[in-house]
Formats: C-alpha cells, sequence, structure tokens
C-alpha cells in the first residue's frame, strides 16, 4: 500500500498498473515529478475501480431488463400478428391447398363408392348366371323381387308356389320386362308346404326341370298370432308343415344330387324369432326355431361335400313399416306392433344376393333394439324375460282401455 500527500491509500494494484518505482515506498520526498504524476495516476484509477464494480454489478439487471422488454415487444408483435389483415405466405398455402384437397377427397371416396357398387353388382350377375335358381312361395313380395334380380341376371329359374295363375301371371311380367335373347324362360312347379302329400311329386318335378338345380330359396312362411290356448292343435300342426316339415321335405329331396355333384346352395329366408321367442307366437315362433336348428346342423353335415347352407333371419318384411304406438314401452316396437322394424324386400333380396356370392353362413337383418334383445337372451336370461312379461302386461292393459 502507499499513502500520498492527499493522504490517500493507493492499492499494490493501482501501483502496479501505474509502474511505479520501488523508490516511491521511501515516501513522497524521495520520488520526483514523474513519481509524483504516476502515483496520481494511480489515485484516478483507484477511484474509477469501484465505480467500474459497482458498473458490473448493475450490467446483468440491465439485461435482463432488456431482454425481458424485448420479450413482450415480440409476443405484442406475435398476437398483433394474426389480426393483421395481410396474412403471411405460409397461411395462404395452406388454405389454398386444403380448398384444393378437399374437393379431391369427396371425389375419390364418391368414385371408390360407386366402383364398389357396380363390381359387386357385376359379380351378382356372374354369380347367378346360367346356374339353376329354385325360389319358393315365388309369387309372394320378397319372391317377387327375388325372381326379378335372378332371372336379370340370368339364371335359370324354377318359380314355385300354390297358385298357379298368380305363377304364369309373374312368369309373364319377367319375360315381358327382360331381353329373351339374355335371359330364360322361368319353370312353374305347383309347390304347396301345407299339403305334404303332394311334396314327393312336387320335389320329383323340380328336379326333373333342368336335371339338378344350384341354388335353392326358401321363401315360404305361415304366420299365427294369438295366444298359446287359443290355438287349436290342428293349427299348430298346419304351422309346423309350412314352416318345417315342408321345406326340409324338399332339402332332403334335393341334397342327393347336389352331393353327388358336389355343388350347390341351401339358402333359409327365416324370421329373427327362430332366434328369439316373443308372446303370442308360439306356435310359429316353434317352427321357426325347429327350422333354424334343422339348417344349421345340416350345414356341417354336408360341408364336407361341397354343399354350402345359409341362414337369413329378418324382422317383418314389408314395403312400408309403420311405427310402433308411442303408449308401448320397453320392448313394445319389437313385441306387439304389427310391423316392428320392418325391412323392405329389396333390402333382402340384396342381402341374398350377397350370401350367396360370399357364402356366408348366418346374416341377421334387424335393427338394434332386436340385436340387443337376442343377446340379452342369451346373457341375461332373467331381464329378457321380466321384460316380456311386463310386456304382456302392457299390452293386455292398452287392449282393456
Amino acid at each position: 500500500m502507499l499513502t500520498t500527500r492527499e493522504n490517500k491509500t493507493v492499492s499494490c494494484a493501482a501501483i502496479k498498473r501505474a509502474q511505479i518505482p520501488k523508490c516511491c515506498s521511501g515516501g513522497p520526498a524521495s520520488c520526483g515529478a514523474g513519481a509524483v504524476l504516476r502515483v496520481q495516476e494511480a489515485n484516478q484509477e483507484a477511484n474509477q475501480e469501484p465505480n467500474q464494480e459497482a458498473n458490473q454489478s448493475r450490467q446483468p439487471a440491465v439485461d435482463w431488463e432488456t431482454r425481458e422488454l424485448n420479450l413482450d415487444k415480440r409476443l405484442e408483435v406475435g398476437s398483433a400478428a394474426p389480426n393483421q389483415k395481410d396474412s403471411p405466405p405460409e397461411m395462404d398455402a395452406a388454405w389454398t391447398t386444403t380448398i384444393l384437397v378437399v374437393p379431391c377427397v369427396v371425389v375419390l371416396t364418391a368414385g371408390f363408392f360407386y366402383l364398389y357398387g357396380a363390381i359387386i353388382s357385376l359379380l351378382s350377375k356372374t354369380s347367378v348366371r346360367n346356374k339353376v335358381v329354385v325360389i319358393t312361395d315365388a309369387s309372394s313380395g320378397l319372391g317377387k323381387v327375388c325372381a326379378g334380380v335372378f332371372h336379370r341376371g340370368g339364371a335359370r329359374l324354377i318359380l314355385c308356389g300354390k297358385n298357379w295363375e298368380k305363377l304364369e301371371e309373374l312368369a309373364d311380367e319377367l319375360e315381358n320386362a327382360s331381353d329373351p335373347t339374355v335371359t330364360f324362360p322361368p319353370k312353374l312347379v305347383l309347390l304347396d308346404f301345407g299339403d305334404m302329400d303332394s311334396m314327393a311329386a312336387a320335389v320329383a318335378e323340380v328336379l326333373d326341370c333342368y336335371g339338378c338345380l344350384d341354388i335353392l330359396i326358401f321363401n315360404s312362411s305361415m304366420k299365427v298370432k294369438a295366444p298359446a290356448q287359443s290355438l287349436s292343435l290342428e293349427t299348430d300342426k298346419l304351422l309346423m308343415d309350412n314352416n318345417y316339415f315342408g321345406p326340409i321335405t324338399l332339402a332332403k329331396g334335393v341334397l342327393p344330387s347336389m352331393v353327388s355333384r358336389r355343388s350347390g346352395h341351401l339358402l333359409l329366408v327365416n324370421s329373427i324369432q327362430g332366434k328369439i321367442a316373443v308372446p303370442f307366437r308360439t306356435a310359429y315362433a316353434a317352427s321357426k326355431h325347429a327350422v333354424q336348428a334343422f339348417f344349421d346342423c345340416l350345414r356341417a353335415e354336408v360341408e364336407e361335400f361341397g354343399v354350402s347352407v345359409s341362414t337369413i333371419n329378418h324382422t317383418f318384411i314389408s314395403c312400408s313399416a309403420a311405427p310402433a304406438p308411442a303408449s308401448r314401452a320397453l320392448l313394445g316396437p319389437l313385441l306387439f306392433s304389427r310391423k316392428p322394424g320392418g325391412v323392405s324386400p329389396d333390402e333382402v333380396a340384396a342381402e341374398i344376393v350377397r350370401t350367396l356370392s360370399n357364402k356366408r353362413k348366418e346374416v341377421l337383418i334387424a335393427p338394434s333394439l332386436p340385436k340387443m334383445a337376442i343377446y340379452a337372451r342369451s346373457f341375461f336370461p332373467n331381464v329378457f324375460f321380466a321384460v316380456m312379461a311386463a310386456g304382456v302386461k302392457n299390452s293386455a292393459a292398452s287392449d282393456n282401455m
């Protein structure tokens, strides 16, 4: 340390920076004017040293304040950018791409579905062309639609029914509405499942039409709705003949021909009540359950011979299904309305064509409520039975009002 004339203490670091010689350590008298000048310079540097340290200590705070100020300005600029009228080029490019891509996606999707429908239609026609197709109860609503579809597809039709006049009318309609150069005139066979004595002759006539058959569609059905105690035993037998004994007699009659050729397809158009039984349809549900079980067993027996067996379970078939009354609660629309979730004949006919093409074993055509009832019957039987009983009570109360 060095003491100057002004009695100020000068640090050694300042002395070194001022390059004061060692002779100054003896006091101011031993130094010349140059030494005094150097001491003054050292004094000035000593006074500036604390100021520099203070400035350095304050400098980071100033830098942080500056950075925060710049960040706030950037945020303000960023938030104000979307409000500006002129959007950046990137945003304009994104909007342009979206406007161009969305219509293209819509057009491509529509084109895909159109091509899919065209391919399915073509496959359905080629899958039945020149095939011998037998349709029972061909004069009914669904039978007529199926006859028209298969006739236009080039199939060799054998139309069966118990009313000869209606069969002839249907055959005339088909021939008049088609090109005779690409279609075959349908053959007619009188077939009544209710008359079991005539079944053997009818089966032989069906086989004699073309000598064989490729597809047999069981379409006939007889319906009765009444309390069990009010139905006679004769009515129960008639239902079983039409819905069970008649179809299985025809199936057994044509099976040897299919097995020998190792080709053929049996398709049963059955009611959803072959899967689930509802009140006031005891005999009808019993016959539908019976024929469903028969074809389910038959499917496994003839699969090794190349014969396919399919079942389609549907709700009520109607061209215009009426809605159920609002007062019927729970499963009322399914159980007690006259047209519970009806499907059109065109829908069922289209599903029949798809089933024959894909050889699906089982198809269920029904809205969500009947499907839920089937699952409830399997997994929650007590709940299902309680709902059935509640529906019967509700129906009886509404009828008495």
